[in-house]
C-alpha cells in the first residue's frame, strides 16, 4: 500500500490536504457449500482482536489482476480450497473516505481441496478456517461475532443475487 497527501481545493474555495491510502483491488470470496459458508478467523491488529469473516485479499506484491484470479489465489491461500465456479456478486469500495481500494465480491461454489494452495501470508499464520451452517452465520451477523463490513456487505449482495434468481425461476 502507499500513503499520499494531496493538496486539494474544496468546493468553498479553501485549500486543504486529503490523506489517501492506495491499495490494489481486492477480492472477497463467499465460499458456499451444503447450505453453509467457509469463514476465516484471524487477528486484526488495527482493532486488537480476532474476528470471523469471508476470505479476502489481494495478489502478492501489489499486483493487479482479474477479479477471478485474485479470488482463486485468496481462496486457496486462506482456506486451502478451490472453486469450480465463481459468480460475480458485486463491487464496492472498502473505505472510500480515505482509501482508493475497490473490492470485487465473488460467490465460490463447487468447492474442493486445493493441493497446490500457497502458504498464508506472515500476518495470517494464525488464521483459522471453519465451515458454518447458514443459520449460524446469520446469527453471527446479528450478534456481532461478524463485524467486518466487507463480509456484511457481501452477504447482502448474496441475498440480492438469490432473490433475483428466485424471481427468474418464478417467471
Amino acid at each position: 500500500m502507499s500513503l499520499r497527501e494531496d493538496e486539494i481545493l474544496r468546493e468553498d474555495g479553501s485549500a486543504g490536504i486529503y490523506g489517501v491510502i492506495d491499495k490494489p483491488p481486492s477480492a472477497l470470496i463467499v465460499p458456499f457449500e451444503h447450505d453453509g459458508f467457509w469463514l476465516v478467523e484471524q487477528y486484526r491488529y488495527t482493532v486488537g482482536g480476532r474476528y470471523w469473516e469471508f476470505p479476502q485479499g489481494t495478489l502478492p506484491d501489489r499486483a493487479d489482476g482479474d477479479p477471478v484470479a485474485v479470488a482463486r489465489h485468496e481462496l486457496a491461500q486462506e482456506t486451502g480450497l478451490r472453486a469450480g465456479r465463481f459468480t460475480p456478486l458485486g463491487r464496492f469500495f472498502h473505505a472510500y473516505g480515505f482509501s482508493s481500494q475497490a473490492c470485487n465480491v465473488l460467490l465460490a461454489t463447487e468447492l474442493s481441496p486445493d493441493p497446490q494452495a500457497a502458504a498464508p501470508d506472515p500476518e495470517e499464520v494464525d488464521l483459522v478456517t471453519k465451515w458454518f451452517p447458514r443459520d449460524e452465520v446469520e446469527t453471527m451477523l446479528r450478534d456481532g461475532r461478524i463485524t467486518d463490513l466487507g463480509t456484511i456487505g457481501a452477504y447482502g449482495l448474496l441475498l440480492l443475487e438469490e432473490r433475483l434468481r428466485a424471481a427468474r425461476s418464478d417467471n
